[in-house]
């Protein structure tokens, strides 16, 4: 299946909407605040007139209520995303009712519980001397990672030329290497107007798991993007997924809210965890 097209809509163009039948969604990236409250309405013309059977929107505190008022929920919160002075709100609202019933609903609260559980650690003892900035010149490597972990992924993050685009825009790529070979990855997209990062893209070939890589890398991007003046880094993570959600309960980020069926990962719908987190300057 092709990947979900990004568009640029607005009276400005400004506001980036993601959407297409691989997620079967319309994703509200980036909001730009003169767009409110009709860009909650063309989401749902979009949604309808395509077929797609959930709307999603991440958006600051205070353009939430706009979408409240057109029957989405708030799915999750994260403090502080915006700016560093207000929450980060991430709010849904199902086109198709079954959609908004996970099946792994008890998975995911055995994987929360399992977290909640992990104590946070000092940054300063992870290890993260073995971390590396990629650049274009990795893409190709990059690529044959991704394909080789995910059967399929919200973004074409298998594409090299893909991947090189965002290099060159406002994704950064970190990663470890054995023997030259590439075996462990993640990314950090900095949102320069809220001045925060979404942490993600994470993945570690089969054979080099248990070794703490994920840690590592989150560990050396919050230092690299904070040095840049960013304020705050939050993750939508696999919800049934054990070790991701306790990287990120480790490493001091706090819970905020699940995605119900939010994204095709792995080769189908999942529902995803919301974790945030501040930055030390």
């Amino acid at each position: 299946m092709q990947p979900d097209i990004v568009t640029t809509v607005g009276h400005r163009g400004r506001t980036h909407i993601q959407h297409g039948p691989l997620n079967d969604r319309v994703y509200l990236m980036k909001l730009d605040t003169v767009d409110l409250p009709d860009i909650a309405d063309h989401m749902e013309q979009l949604g309808r007139n395509e077929g797609y059977s959930k709307l999603f929107a991440r958006v600051p505190s205070f353009a939430a209520e706009a979408f409240t008022e057109r029957g989405f929920i708030r799915e999750a919160r994260a403090h502080g995303l915006y700016r560093g002075e207000r929450s980060g709100m991430f709010m849904g609202k199902y086109l198709d009712a079954a959609r908004a019933e996970p099946e792994d609903r008890k998975a995911i609260s055995t994987v929360l519980a399992i977290a909640g559980d992990k104590t946070a650690i000092d940054p300063d003892e992870v290890d993260t001397a073995a971390v590396v900035a990629l650049g274009t010149g990795h893409a190709q490597a990059l690529a044959q990672l991704y394909s080789s972990v995910f059967e399929s992924y919200p973004f074409p993050v298998h594409d090299p030329d893909f991947l090189i685009r965002a290099m060159q825009s406002n994704v950064r790529f970190f990663g470890i290497f054995r023997k030259d070979q590439l075996v462990a990855a993640s990314s950090a997209e900095l949102d320069a107007d809220w001045r925060c990062a979404e942490m993600t893209d994470f993945a570690t070939l089969p054979e080099y798991r248990n070794r703490k890589a994920a840690l590592r890398l989150l560990t050396a991007m919050e230092a690299a993007i904070a040095e840049q003046g960013y304020l705050s880094a939050y993750t939508i993570a696999r919800a049934a997924s054990t070790a991701m959600n306790c990287v990120f309960a480790r490493a001091g980020y706090t819970f905020g809210g699940t995605l119900i069926n939010n994204t095709n990962i792995s080769g189908g719908l999942e529902s995803m965890n919301v974790w945030s987190k501040p930055l030390a300057a």
